[in-house]
């Protein structure tokens, strides 16, 4: 089984072609369960104030690219808050 470290590295090497179980579990591991889950959507809430969220899709299995960046991004603001 690949580690969430090894998955977010490659998750910022290449944010094209990453699939949404993998993008899933780093979301669960960084931001715990999701506000909303059971479609193909998935809303994580932020730790920060402001009540921001990250939305991540599932699209046939695949995860957007964008929402990959977006991901990375809370992850990067979430490292500089700790």
């Amino acid at each position: 089984m690949v580690s969430t470290t090894e998955i977010l590295k490659a998750l910022r090497d290449n944010p094209n072609g990453v699939r949404f179980s993998d993008l899933v579990r780093i979301c669960d591991d960084y931001f715990e369960e999701p506000r909303q889950k059971g479609t193909n959507h998935r809303v994580y809430r932020m730790p920060w104030p402001g009540d921001p969220r990250v939305n991540i899709q599932n699209d046939k299995g695949m995860a957007k690219p964008y929402q990959v960046r977006q991901v990375i991004r809370a992850i990067e603001k979430l490292e500089d808050i700790k």
